[in-house]
């Protein structure tokens, strides 16, 4: 008996305690604030953003856009007057094209030559021929595929190891044709990713690039390989796939893809 009426007075200091706090809250003016929120999400929940529409990815196997610099082709300013029989051409544009510049030598103006590295890590630079183990930021050329402005391995590279501006760098391809950014390949790029040797290459003086290649149309389905080219095509970048590239039987990840690539149309 004594247990039932602990339990019932329990229950009524409970529900005394609930109705002094339920006044003290009106008092506040906070159960208003409450109904507010409660209403605003409701209208929330009544207004649902619509769910976004699925997309099919397309992936694009055409040749890729190329500008005019590239291609060779002068820009051309109309006159002021209108006229399209008189045109003008920058005479940097045009003197580039009488004399081009090979890409594994741009043109470089130091200003402050304090800011080379001291010759103990100059030391280190041909403890590895492939991509060199020195980054430099002023004398590096970046590798259009591993993007890597790192000094060359090659013992007889004058602009790696001497610090002459006007010497090629012979650790970087350039292109015949193009002389631009795109042809710059280190030594271990060149060979895993497109199966050519550094030392062949240079003594072709003939040597075309992968777009080069591409836009002369010399090997079919020949693309270039590299992350940035690849996402201009919405195709998955392919990683570290020389393994398998070789496990397979090719002989650069380039002609797996190439052959991927010809597969894929053959399907179609």
């Amino acid at each position: 008996m004594g247990a039932l009426t602990t339990e019932v007075d329990y229950e009524a200091r409970r529900r005394a305690r609930i109705s002094e706090n339920q006044a003290r809250l009106a008092s506040l003016g906070i159960d208003k604030s409450l109904e507010d929120l409660k209403s605003m999400s409701s209208a929330a929940k009544a207004t649902k953003i619509p769910p976004r529409k699925y997309q099919k990815v397309v992936y694009d196997f055409s040749s890729l856009r190329r500008s005019g610099r590239l291609k060779g082709k002068s820009p051309q300013i109309e006159d002021k007057t209108g006229g399209s029989e008189r045109t003008q051409t920058r005479s940097r544009r045009e003197r580039d094209r009488t004399e081009q510049r090979p890409a594994n030598a741009p043109v470089l103006t130091v200003r402050n030559p304090q800011l080379r590295l001291s010759s103990a890590v100059l030391a280190r630079r041909c403890h590895s021929k492939e991509r060199g183990s020195v980054y430099d930021v002023v004398l590096g050329i970046c590798c259009h595929f591993c993007r890597q402005k790192k000094l060359c391995g090659e013992e007889d590279c004058k602009r790696c190891g001497e610090g002459d501006f006007e010497q090629p760098c012979i650790g970087k391809t350039d292109c015949s044709i193009c002389h631009s950014s795109n042809g710059v390949l280190c030594r271990a790029c060149l060979k895993v990713r497109y199966g050519e040797d550094m030392d062949e290459v240079r003594k072709d003086k003939g040597w075309m690039c992968p777009h080069c290649i591409e836009e002369k149309g010399t090997k079919p389905y020949w693309i270039c390989n590299s992350s940035l080219c690849l996402k201009k095509r919405k195709i998955q970048p392919t990683g570290i796939a020389i393994y398998e590239a070789r496990k397979n039987g090719f002989k650069s990840v380039a002609h797996r893809l190439m052959e991927q690539l010809k597969q894929a149309a053959n399907e179609r």
